[in-house]
């Protein structure tokens, strides 16, 4: 069976209660696929980028036709903090849902339209508009171009610094370690494991550290950051509250020891 979320956020839970560990969170538009039905109010779904969890049958559009075209035609993603979908291609028009970055959405032509505006559609085929800047194409393979590459997910993860840290989260709202990369990564258009480790069956493979450069990852036990060059790396820290960056260098201000101790592996999928 298919899906789509049709939340802005769609918790996925380690069991299908609403006080179970938060693992995971869904962004709106995203495609799920529905394992099991739990309950009235509850199904276990899988995530396209092959995550599992329990989540709230409230959460997710179920259909056929309409849920297939979806997945094939919305090609777009919100890459501000958080988008206003209006009524109207004007900002004192409705709210009609307000979106977070990463929420997959899909664009539709619309003649003589201010090109500062886009007219969007939303799961449910309700229309509305979003700022263009807000918005751009969802891209679905990463560039082979190394260097380009290494460049753009460094600053997808730059546009998180000070986010709060929520266990289980990636969004704006609050993201966790994993969170982080995976969000900063599938931004990209890379799919990688969204727990802190090198799981087989994704491209991420271990390197050496003496080969580490920015856009690679470094694993601690339970933690994971991202490498960005001179010694530094970005990662949404439970110890530091936020995304913040550390250091690996004994002499910096914002050097860690509990972290640059603990180094158990790195990863890269170049």
């Amino acid at each position: 069976m298919n899906a789509v979320v049709k939340m802005k956020i769609a918790s996925l839970h380690a069991a299908p209660d609403r006080h179970s560990e938060l693992i995971d969170e869904a962004l709106y538009g995203m495609p799920v696929e529905v394992q099991e039905e739990i309950d009235e109010n509850w199904v276990k779904i899988r995530t396209f980028y092959r995550y599992e969890g329990y989540t709230l049958k409230s959460n997710l559009y179920v259909g056929t036709e309409p849920t297939v075209n979806w997945v094939y035609e919305a090609n777009d993603v919100v890459i501000q903090n958080f988008a206003d979908v209006l009524k109207a291609p004007k900002i004192q028009s409705e709210n009609i849902l307000t979106l977070t970055r990463g929420a997959f959405i899909k664009v539709v032509l619309e003649a003589g339209l201010d090109p500062t505006w886009a007219k969007v559609q939303l799961v449910t085929g309700e229309e509305g508009y979003v700022r263009s800047a807000w918005i751009q194409d969802r891209i679905k393979v990463y560039t082979t171009n190394e260097v380009a590459f290494r460049k753009q997910v460094v600053e997808t993860a730059f546009r998180y610094m000070g986010t709060p840290y929520r266990w289980g989260g990636k969004t704006p709202l609050g993201i966790d370690c994993s969170g982080l990369v995976s969000m900063a990564y599938m931004l990209n258009g890379a799919f990688i494991y969204r727990d802190a480790k090198i799981e087989e069956g994704f491209p991420l493979r271990k390197i050496e550290g003496d080969n580490l450069k920015p856009g690679d990852l470094i694993f601690f036990p339970g933690h994971v950051a991202m490498y960005i060059g001179n010694d530094e790396y970005i990662h949404s820290s439970l110890g530091g509250n936020e995304v913040n960056v550390n250091s690996l260098n004994l002499q910096h201000d914002h050097y860690r020891e509990d972290l640059a101790t603990t180094i158990t592996e790195y990863g890269s999928i170049f």
